[in-house]
């Protein structure tokens, strides 16, 4: 089973910049469609970003033009590039792997954004 670790969340203040990253175990990370995903306390977990093997890229409107998702195939490492955050970014963000109908994710690293 592909196991997934995210790491890179803290506090940060609104307007900052923030950098999680998920490295993934597996020999065939080049083909794996990964993405970001965030849950927020006493919200549904919703699509943050998404990457397929080819660097094809899409994102929540939400995020959209502030947040960037890229990878890195020989460290088998996708990261989350975050910009201009705001305090409804605040939420667990969690890393997946697509496959099946459950896919695989990570444990999840807590972002929070205050003043």
């Amino acid at each position: 089973q592909v196991q997934l670790v995210e790491s890179g969340g803290g506090l940060v203040q609104p307007g900052g910049s923030l950098r999680l990253s998920c490295a993934v175990s597996g020999n065939s990370f080049p083909i794996y469609v990964m993405g970001w995903y965030r849950q927020a306390p006493g919200k549904q977990r919703e699509m943050v970003a998404v990457i397929t093997g080819g660097g094809s890229t899409s994102y929540g409107d939400s995020v959209k033009g502030r947040f960037t998702i890229s990878r890195d195939n020989a460290k088998k490492t996708v990261y989350l590039q975050m910009s201009s955050l705001k305090p409804e970014d605040t939420a667990v963000y969690y890393c997946k792997k697509f496959s099946g109908s459950l896919g695989d994710w990570g444990q999840g690293t807590q972002v929070t954004v205050s003043s």
